[in-house]
């Protein structure tokens, strides 16, 4: 799997460019699809507005044991990996059919928090039982959308084009190609916005920080992104027909080592 997004959609956090300043090993947009096309020749590719694309492929899924899908429902493009282990309860719940997959399933509940939902998007996500991870795109409002399981069952790594825009695969093979060094484990239980930024579904009330790791000799060689129980937010934004995340995208718009998976507390000074 993987998804490029431009600066001005994925907004990617800055501390994703830590590790590599100038980002002088990161590839063009246009060549790291070629990269992913060269190790994937069967793969399908889905392309969005201003250079975005989404790149789906089901080589080597039988050995991750990790099922790939992508749906595309109403301009919203939802790439699905892994397996929910309430989808009949969330299907029930979202008035969803017995044919409807995780990716559906996921689709529904967004355009619930889009147009209607009078609560913050951690909740709807803490309803979602299983191991996954997923990157969805509304292309109609240009919101991108992105989750990870609080455990970290699925791989997912994100990180920073050459020209800033946002990566994300569940292949390191594939981020280290088009990234260099500038990426890092998407952090597990949480989730990344276009219009919110990232924050965590687990602590919803806590801030999301980067920490940086150095070499030997004092170099930063990478990046991680930990939940910090000692920073709290002084609010949850909340979604409704007042404020909903179709006019958070707009704005956007016109403005437009081994390394831990953990999510993992922060101590103050550490």
């Amino acid at each position: 799997m993987l998804a490029v997004f431009e600066k001005a959609i994925g907004k990617p956090p800055e501390e994703l460019r830590l590790p590599s300043n100038v980002l002088e090993k990161a590839k063009t947009i246009e060549e790291i699809l070629e990269t992913f096309q060269s190790s994937c020749p069967e793969s399908t590719v889905y392309y969005l507005s201003n250079g975005n694309f989404m790149v789906l492929s089901h080589a080597d899924e039988s050995i991750q044991s990790h099922p790939r899908s992508i749906v595309v429902i109403d301009d919203v493009f939802c790439i699905f990996i892994g397996i929910l282990e309430n989808t009949c309860d969330l299907r029930r719940h979202y008035g969803l059919p017995r044919q409807a997959t995780e990716a559906m399933v996921v689709v529904e509940a967004y355009k619930v928090l889009r147009d209607r939902a009078p609560y913050p998007p951690d909740q709807v996500i803490k309803d979602l039982q299983g191991k996954f991870a997923f990157i969805l795109f509304d292309a109609r409002f240009g919101t991108l959308f992105a989750a990870r399981d609080r455990d970290g069952s699925v791989e997912l790594q994100w990180g920073m084009a050459g020209d800033g825009s946002l990566v994300c695969s569940d292949d390191l093979n594939i981020i280290r190609e088009a990234c260099g060094k500038s990426f890092a484990p998407f952090p597990p239980g949480c989730i990344f916005t276009s219009g919110s930024g990232l924050t965590s579904f687990v602590h919803p009330l806590h801030k999301v920080r980067a920490i940086t790791h150095e070499d030997d000799d004092g170099y930063i060689c990478g990046v991680t992104f930990q939940v910090d129980l000692f920073t709290r937010l002084p609010s949850i934004p909340r979604t409704g027909s007042a404020g909903n995340w179709a006019d958070q995208a707009t704005v956007v718009k016109e403005g437009e080592g081994n390394w831990s998976d953990q999510a993992t507390v922060v101590k103050e000074g550490e």
